[in-house]
């Protein structure tokens, strides 16, 4: 059975960041930090709770979310002097979690997450239409073995 999709605005993005970094920090540092009240913070974290995103306070993301996910890497391949151009691409669309350049055969690795197979087949699409982009080879993660 699928697992309903959870939606996570900017300021959630941020507070689950900021808890993987220290999940000990006060509802006040965190409150402080992000800019909004500590009502807030206890309202967005109660619902981040009830949706199964948080497991627990060593803030591990919760398997429902995490399995409801597809994660895959592209390395992409550009056109001579299309470097930067496609990079800004990218980091325009809001499934691509991380951008690497690297070294070889290819010029980048972007990290793709996608809520299924439809939506990272439509992102596999559109990152392949981009200007400068030559060619792209695409891996699907089947399992996370060590994740820090």
């Amino acid at each position: 059975m699928a697992q309903p999709s959870v939606n996570l605005d900017e300021i959630d993005e941020r507070l689950l960041t900021l808890l993987r970094d220290d999940a000990r920090q006060t509802i006040a540092q965190l409150a402080k930090e992000l800019g909004i009240s500590r009502g807030a913070i206890y309202s967005r974290l109660a619902r981040l709770e009830e949706e199964k995103v948080v497991a627990g306070y060593t803030v591990r993301l919760g398997h429902a979310f995490a399995a409801s996910r597809v994660r895959a890497h592209m390395m992409i391949k550009t056109l001579p002097r299309f470097h930067r151009e496609v990079e800004q691409a990218l980091a325009a669309l809001p499934l691509v979690q991380a951008i690497h350049a690297i070294s070889g055969e290819y010029d980048i690795i972007a990290m793709l997450e996608a809520e299924d197979g439809v939506q990272l087949n439509e992102l596999i699409d559109e990152i392949g239409l981009l200007d400068g982009v030559e060619r792209t080879t695409t891996s699907v993660i089947l399992a996370t073995k060590v994740e820090r």
